[in-house]
């Protein structure tokens, strides 16, 4: 296994107490919009192909970024929605990377599998994440050093050892439609080798419940910061491994990533490396 692999926790590097709980409040803020207008008549609009947003998404990131740009002015923001925003003023060594609705399509659909997700970043590393699903109530909190939580309880990843007893997960990127012979190939690669392999329409969740020992493993690739930050910093705090498709070291802003119960993971590249040299 690659020593350049984000594996476990790292030594603690305390995060402002005030910066965690503002992470916390933040997605459970959003979360309680997702909710009131879950299953409503809300404006869908299209991004892409199959690629959507609704108004929701919209009116929560503008709310956030209200938030952030009042208790902190000189803090950048990555949001799905609206881009990235950098003060001028400052170098903005913190960033918080945020997804207003993971799992849009869900949301529009009326499928009950979302959240909001966000992280922050300073200077490139997450120091503190929280994922918030509003349907089931969960809250995943993660701070670099100390750990992750659900709904204040420690979470660890499963001791799942093999994969033909793992349950994995993945995602579809939004251009499934011209590769879809390289996705479902390993997609196809992985159902024949492991227990069951499931497609929730949520990386940010996906994550979460590796972290939570729900699931054994997830990859997938084409992803932005914002589907990932937050869920790769719960898994490797609850004891897990994160790293890209070919094994090096995770970046938010690299587009991959493999995550696992750490015992799983060497397995896992193996088999991707192999469908990749096909």
């Amino acid at each position: 296994m690659s020593a350049r692999q984000l594996s476990g926790r790292k030594a603690s590097s305390r995060a402002d107490p005030i910066l965690v709980a503002t992470a916390s409040e933040a997605v459970l803020r959003a979360g309680a919009t997702q909710r009131q207008h879950f299953r409503q008549d809300v404006r869908v609009d299209k991004k892409g192909r199959i690629d959507l947003v609704t108004e929701v998404d919209l009116a929560i990131e503008r709310d956030f970024r209200a938030m952030i740009g009042e208790r902190f002015p000189d803090h950048a923001v990555l949001g799905e929605e609206f881009g990235e925003y950098v003060p001028t003023s400052s170098s903005a060594s913190h960033c918080w990377v945020f997804d207003p609705i993971d799992g849009t399509v869900n949301y529009a659909h009326g499928l009950p599998i979302f959240c909001a997700s966000l992280a922050l970043e300073i200077n490139g590393t997450a120091v503190v994440a929280a994922v918030y699903d509003p349907m089931r109530e969960e809250l995943f909190t993660a701070e670099r050093g100390e750990g992750a939580r659900l709904n204040g309880r420690p979470l660890h990843v499963s001791k799942c050892d093999g994969l033909v007893d793992a349950m994995l997960c993945t995602g579809f990127p939004y251009d499934v439609h011209e590769t879809v012979d390289e996705v479902i190939g390993l997609f196809g690669d992985f159902i024949g080798v492991a227990r069951a392999v499931r497609r929730l329409g949520s990386a940010a969740l996906d994550l979460c419940y590796v972290a939570d020992g729900r699931f054994d493993g997830f990859w997938e690739q084409r992803l932005h910061p914002w589907d990932m930050a937050a869920g790769a910093l719960l898994v490797a705090e609850a004891g897990g491994t994160v790293s890209t498709l070919s094994g090096g070291q995770f970046s938010s802003r690299d587009g991959s990533i493999v995550a696992s119960n750490t015992h799983l993971h060497s397995l896992m590249l193996n088999r991707i490396d192999s469908r990749s040299s096909i």
